[in-house]
């Protein structure tokens, strides 16, 4: 059975997040989708174990996370600490940008992910 360490109910929370994406979250689509042309396969809310990465390239096993205000307060950075613990035990590399980054920003943001995909893109034909 695939993702069969994937519950139901965090798939269907993956389903529904995919359809209420933030103003940062779909900035961030755009931005990830640019690099598609270089081989880049981000997914959008996916799950991960038990929890859901906002966008992963699961092949280069980077993970992508966009934080609003509920990542400010003392319980949203011990779940992500934990979050983040959990994924790198897992082999991946979280990048996290607050949501501002990503509006204020691109940018930057742009280039940080680009940077750390770097080994993982191909060059763009000519």
């Amino acid at each position: 059975m695939p993702h069969s360490n994937i519950t139901p109910k965090t798939r269907e929370r993956a389903r529904r997040l995919r359809r209420e994406l933030t103003k940062a979250e779909a900035a961030m689509w755009d931005m990830l989708r640019d690099l598609r042309p270089h081989g880049a396969r981000f997914r959008r809310e996916t799950p991960v174990g038990p929890y859901v990465a906002d966008f992963a390239w699961l092949s280069a096993r980077l993970i992508i996370e966009v934080d609003g205000d509920s990542h400010e307060t003392s319980h949203g950075r011990r779940h992500d600490s934990a979050r983040d613990a959990f994924l790198r035990n897992e082999g991946f590399t979280v990048l996290r940008f607050d949501n501002d980054q990503v509006l204020d920003g691109p940018d930057h943001v742009f280039i940080e992910i680009q940077n750390h995909a770097a080994k993982f893109l191909r060059e763009q034909a000519a």
